[in-house]
């Protein structure tokens, strides 16, 4: 297991609605694009102009475009997360950064994000596409907790509108940028603890969805949306055998990929829209920031008793579970 202290987000100031992409005049509709996946707007840290003006053909321009890096969009997820967690910047020991879209190929973004906040400590990072954060966790569960310092920051930048090609009608309308942060500790106890890992991998499938080097975004859309359906069903429904909780305090996020594939899954396993948070309307597929931007948007929320099932699914192909146990005071 693996307490969790605080938690963080982040999600750029610029909008692209529906009518915009609408008006790149690439062959979708407003209507045609929430029938499809549900979205209604995304964030980028793109300037619109940029978008509208190159449709971010040469995805290499995007990085020099960028009103953002993600160096700064981890970190101030990072300062949120710290804040709620109540620690101080100089407490923290270890930086763990993934992205399923990185500013450089090395070094590694942790370091590029702990140079932002300014600190010295033991950097990496480690990835798993878009879910990332959930294998993040349990890589430093499985440690032991003398091995970890006393807090561990871990951060996930996503910056996917840089790797979008805005001329296809197929890959255009589903992703955003957000960055999250958790501050997490093995060895320092917390009313918040995630429990119940599990991860597995399909590494025969990993064309299914890819970025390649300096490349679009692309992916068999049908074949993903199967699998991502279909893992996400099983994990919820395993967790919801192992904890028997009644509807109200168990609650479920998953992996913001499109909301048909969440509202597919939920009809399956019986969540009821009450019991499901999500963002992917107004903010789209986040990639590895996704599920615990969720988490974070709604952090006022969280109440003792309160069991949050986290699923999170992603190329390679990969998936993982996990269960975020508010626990009771007195426990």
């Amino acid at each position: 297991m693996l307490y969790l202290h605080g938690l963080g987000h982040f999600h750029p100031e610029n909008v692209i609605t529906n009518r915009f992409l609408e008006e790149l005049d690439i062959g979708s509709s407003e209507e045609w694009i929430l029938e499809r996946v549900g979205i209604r707007t995304r964030r980028t840290s793109l300037p619109l102009d940029y978008i509208k003006t190159t449709k971010n053909i040469d995805p290499r321009a995007a990085f020099e475009a960028s009103l953002y890096t993600n160096a700064q969009t981890g970190a101030l997820a990072a300062r949120l997360a710290l804040k709620r967690a109540a620690v101080k910047l100089e407490d923290v020991g270890m930086i763990v950064s993934g992205s399923s879209t990185p500013d450089y190929v090395t070094p590694a973004e942790a370091a590029t994000v702990a140079a932002e906040l300014g600190i010295n400590v033991p950097c990496f990072d480690l990835n798993s596409a878009c879910s990332t954060f959930g294998i993040q966790l349990k890589f430093l569960s499985d440690m032991k907790p003398e091995a970890l310092p006393p807090y561990v920051l871990v951060v996930n930048p996503e910056s996917f509108t840089h790797s979008v090609d805005y001329s296809d009608r197929k890959v255009a309308p589903l992703f955003g940028d957000g960055s999250s942060a958790a501050v997490v500790s093995a060895s320092v106890p917390s009313k918040m603890v995630f429990e119940a890992f599990f991860a597995d991998s399909n590494p025969l499938s990993w064309d299914t969805v890819c970025i390649s080097r300096m490349g679009h975004f692309r992916q068999n859309g049908r074949a993903v949306q199967g699998f991502a359906i279909r893992k996400t069903t099983e994990s919820l429904r395993k967790l919801q055998e192992i904890y028997q909780i009644n509807s109200g305090r168990f609650k479920f996020v998953g992996h913001q990929a499109n909301f048909g594939m969440l509202k597919t899954v939920c009809e399956r396993c019986g969540i009821p829209e009450k019991d499901h948070w999500h963002n992917v309307v107004d903010y789209g597929n986040t990639g590895g920031s996704s599920a615990p931007c969720v988490l974070s948007q709604n952090w006022d929320r969280l109440c003792p008793g309160d069991h949050i099932a986290l699923v999170m699914v992603g190329s390679g192909l990969t998936w993982v579970r996990t269960m975020l146990r508010i626990q009771n005071s007195e426990q």
